[in-house]
């Protein structure tokens, strides 16, 4: 497959196969989904509820960044005859197991090589999660609303995660359900919710895909019993920012929750959690974590992946970050230096705790990074600006390199995009899964100096990491295929 395939005589033709083949693969894919728990990626980018588009293009960026020639022409066989095994649940790899395959083809057949690498789960019953773990999120902002759609969108056979209920205050409005399901149906930087949402006014519930959510109005946790709605042992989200301590958030422990995940950073003797570096502090017997903030979240993968390999002595963080809801539209008291000004219409210089809260997760660079933020007049995608002075010289080309590999095959893939684009600019990592996008084309090195540039969708790119936490924190486990060799 390193070999470059010659040109078709007529690309038209070739488009049209290859469309009919990611057509095919549709069924295929939700049938594993749906009965078997099975999740199947691209290289790391999920395949499950995709547009033959989608798929296609997840295989054109393969090309792009492995500089082979993988196509539908090899993955649909390779999809076809998973789909026809009797799998339990897993996450599989379809592109890397297909460029597996390519290097030993001639020396054994397709079913025998899928039976050998995927043993562990052929007719295995083994589920992820001995049972369903309740899920609730406190409060409905944009962390809230992401967060539930990420939720429902894996679902799948409904025996891992179920978000049972979302807390909001008290409305005086009529119509508030409605218009909670409106804010969740729609969205101006996300798009339209892909799926059907059903109000029931009577009950206070949210029909989303089918997954029924309760809608608990309370001014406060201490006001609220889950156990009256058919809850237990929930975990409860809390996406407010309101409680930063133990004591604020020890609160939700209330009948029928068991445990809490802060999305925002936190004190006291709460662990920042960011998934992929130091998520091994999520334990059964920890009841309170937090997921740290979403610029924390992009930059500690970068940070530690450098100074694993080369080291770091010191550095400076810089983050154009897109405005945020704690701004003001038009220029108004705030109680922040700056921020009172029009978020629309400035550049605000603000502060960013990411640099000092790094320490909390890679405590090696305690004391070495410093860090400011610029908000910038755009809704969503941040960057993240690295100069750092690493222990060891290098150069554009190996650093590159090693970001590369880092982000298609390391244990952080879920965290680290990569992208090759000249071209790129922010609108461009709306919807991005990772916890930031290595800029490479915008690299420098000089020696042991460097800048790097990360994209990051502040919203999106976060959510998904609260979402693995949340999994982290449920004792959810998958096995993940192709394993390394």
């Amino acid at each position: 497959m390193d070999e470059k395939r010659p040109l078709p005589d007529d690309f038209f033709k070739d488009w049209k196969q290859r469309e009919a083949l990611a057509e095919g693969m549709i069924p295929l894919i939700g049938k594993l989904y749906r009965e078997s728990n099975v999740s199947t990626y691209m290289y790391g980018n999920s395949m499950v509820n995709k547009s033959v588009t989608d798929l296609m293009k997840a295989h054109r960026y393969v090309r792009h960044i492995e500089h082979n020639e993988l196509s539908e022409f090899e993955s649909y066989p390779m999809l076809e005859a998973i789909a026809n095994l009797q799998l339990g649940p897993a996450h599989i790899d379809v592109g890397k197991l297909a460029v597996r395959y390519q290097k030993v083809a001639g020396d054994q057949s397709l079913d025998s090589f899928l039976g050998a690498q995927l043993a562990d789960i052929i007719g295995s019953q083994m589920k992820p999660l001995p049972e369903p773990q309740d899920v609730v999120l406190y409060g409905f902002g944009r962390i809230g609303r992401l967060v539930a759609r990420l939720l429902v969108d894996k679902a799948g056979g409904g025996d891992v995660l179920r978000l049972r209920a979302i807390v909001i205050r008290p409305s005086k409005q009529s119509n508030d359900l409605e218009k909670r399901a409106a804010l969740l149906r729609r969205d101006s930087v996300h798009g339209s919710f892909k799926g059907t949402i059903r109000v029931l006014e009577d009950s206070n519930t949210l029909v989303v895909n089918g997954n029924p959510i309760k809608i608990i109005y309370a001014s406060a946790p201490s006001e609220i019993d889950y156990r009256e709605y058919g809850i237990d042992n929930a975990i409860i989200v809390d996406n407010t920012g309101v409680w930063r301590d133990r004591e604020g958030l020890a609160g939700h422990l209330r009948p029928g929750a068991s445990k809490v995940i802060l999305t925002a950073p936190a004190g006291d003797d709460i662990p920042n959690v960011v998934y992929g570096v130091n998520h091994e502090q999520i334990t059964p017997q920890r009841d309170i974590v937090s997921a740290a903030s979403c610029t924390t979240n992009a930059i500690v993968p970068i940070l530690k992946s450098l100074l694993d390999e080369y080291g770091i002595t010191r550095g400076h963080v810089e983050t154009v970050h897109a405005y945020t809801n704690d701004q003001n539209l038009i220029d108004n008291y705030h109680k922040g230096d700056r921020r009172g000004r029009s978020a629309a219409l400035n550049m605000v210089l603000t502060s960013t705790g990411a640099a000092k809260a790094v320490a909390k997760v890679i405590p090696e660079l305690k004391g070495k990074l410093t860090g400011n933020a610029i908000r910038v007049p755009t809704p969503n995608v941040s960057m993240a600006l690295l100069n750092l002075q690493l222990d060891k010289e290098t150069n554009v080309e190996e650093l590159n390199e090693y970001m590369r590999r880092t982000a298609l095959y390391s244990d952080m893939q879920q965290q680290i995009g990569f992208t090759l684009s000249s071209e790129a600019v922010s609108t461009d990592f709306v919807g991005s899964r990772e916890a930031c996008v290595f800029d490479s084309q915008a690299t420098i090195v000089d020696g042991k100096s460097c800048v790097l540039y990360c994209w990051y969708d502040n919203e999106f790119g976060y959510s998904c990491q609260v979402v693995r936490c949340l999994e982290a924190m449920a004792g959810v486990t998958w096995k993940t295929f192709p394993q390394s060799v």
